[in-house]
């Protein structure tokens, strides 16, 4: 008796143990990259931070400047190189070790071409602003700060890039100890430009482009001198050239998914510049997108975790053990996100002092602060989820989904809920919420009804045949 229910249970405690392992693999490529992520996304907060201590009209001015670069410049870039996450990570798993280096490559050139329409556009970002209806003076200082983010651009690029070619090695931790030295030195160099040398915003501006070239910098002396990048990094011009056009078939479809989702924040940040009151709702809103992207990016470092986990054992031709990733990840996210909302809604009375003494700004961000967790607990799921469609490469269903989520539902319920229904920025955020949970229904539907066997077999082609029948 006692013997079969021994064997009963094997196979519970042999899961028991695959899991575990998993999660000591998934945690070992999320938990640094939090701290990445995290450390590089201070680099801006700490630059508005110190912007909102000269004034409203210059926080509501840089506010507006880095939600329009943020969608007519980074969101590109930044989903342009997630294109790799899909193709660098198969072919580590498939032992194609040569392709990731053409990969890299290959997105190098086409992402730095990118970089310089951005710049003429952020020269006249005042006009664009002025033309939607935005406050001359708002639109201003808004110019003044993104001509001086142009030089960020194309450090920004390249870092995307080296952090995808690293990631798909699982080689996380020169990623850390470089975004936490930069971070450090961010901090004082940002107080000496905006207040000790008198440059004020364009100071701010100036030294985010300063500690993304350090980080570069760090980075690429380290992928100089390690051997662990050997294999990898050696490539010959012909594959370059020949992987620019399958790099761009998977950076449209992994662009339109990532920025739609990125610039339907934006969007409710610029439609709050139109509410009674814009330089308050603007400020509010700016700041509740800041502190929703730091968290953001946690459960972004558990999507990428997953997508560097499901990319490398479908290229290795394991279906089971990506499955296995995603529920390890889906775990550890749903206890962080318990976490995150319990901190962020106890410090809500205190919460707005961050980012400015105003008693009217303070109390408007503490009202906002339940919205905030509610949407705190979605992004949690859906990054996890789009992690997977990056790793699995349906980026382009991913496509499809955030443009019915978010502008076919979330944007026009903001509408009538911030302005029909008077509910001012609450409403807009609310209207937000709504796209969100409407994308994390679609996104579930569709990883439940995923065939893993079919993506191996997919990427198993993609590395070895070139070729990639879509059976879809």
């Amino acid at each position: 008796m006692e013997e079969g229910l021994l064997t009963a249970e094997q196979p519970w405690r042999r899961w028991g143990v695959v899991m575990g392992e998993e999660v000591k693999r998934s945690c070992y490529i999320a938990l640094p990259m939090v701290v990445v992520m995290v450390s590089q996304n201070l680099l801006r907060v700490a630059s508005m931070s110190m912007v909102g201590h000269l004034g409203e009209l210059e926080l509501a001015g840089t506010a507006v400047a880095t939600s329009l670069t943020n969608v007519t410049g980074f969101s590109l870039l930044f989903g342009m190189a997630s294109a790799l996450e899909t193709l660098c990570g198969q072919a580590y798993g498939a032992q194609q070790y040569h392709k990731i280096g053409a990969y890299a490559y290959a997105a190098m050139i086409t992402l730095i071409l990118a970089c310089f329409p951005i710049s003429v556009l952020w020269v006249y970002v005042d006009k664009l602003l002025i033309l939607v209806g935005q406050d001359p003076l708002i639109s201003a200082q808004a110019r003044k700060f993104s001509v001086w983010l142009i030089p960020t651009l194309f450090p920004y690029a390249i870092l995307q890039l080296i952090m995808r070619y690293l990631l798909s090695q699982s080689l996380v931790f020169p990623m850390l100890w470089s975004s936490v030295a930069v971070l450090v030195l961010h901090v004082p160099v940002c107080w000496a430009l905006v207040f000790k040398l008198g440059f004020g915003t364009p100071g701010a501006a100036l030294a985010i482009g300063i500690s993304y070239t350090l980080n570069v910098i760090l980075l690429g002396v380290y992928l100089y001198q390690s051997k662990a990048c050997e294999k990898t990094r050696a490539t010959c011009l012909g594959d370059v050239v020949s992987s620019i056009k399958e790099f761009i078939r998977f950076a449209i479809p992994s662009t339109v998914m990532i920025c739609l989702e990125w610039w339907s924040y934006e969007i409710i940040v610029l439609l709050s510049g139109l509410l009674p009151n814009p330089q308050l709702e603007t400020s509010v809103l700016s700041i509740c997108l800041t502190i929703d992207i730091l968290h953001y990016y946690i459960p972004y470092s558990f999507g990428v975790a997953v997508s560097t986990r499901v990319s490398n054992e479908l290229g290795s031709g394991n279906p089971m053990a990506a499955k296995t990733a995603l529920l390890a990840i889906s775990g550890v996210g749903a206890l962080e996100v318990i976490i995150a909302s319990t901190i962020l809604f106890g410090s809500r009375s205190v919460l707005g002092y961050a980012f400015g003494k105003e008693k009217e700004l303070v109390a408007y961000v503490k009202d906002m602060t339940p919205l905030l967790c509610v949407s705190t607990f979605a992004d949690t799921i859906q990054t996890i989820l789009s992690g997977v469609a990056r790793g699995s490469g349906w980026q382009d269903i991913g496509a499809y989904i955030n443009l019915g989520s978010y502008y076919l539902i979330g944007i026009p319920m903001a509408l009538v809920l911030g302005f029909l229904c008077h509910l001012n920025g609450k409403g807009l955020w609310s209207g937000l919420i709504i796209g969100i949970g409407i994308q994390c229904i679609l996104l579930t539907l569709v990883t439940c009804f995923t065939s893993w066997e079919k993506q191996a077999r997919k990427a198993k082609e993609r590395m070895f045949n070139d070729v990639v029948i879509d059976e879809e």
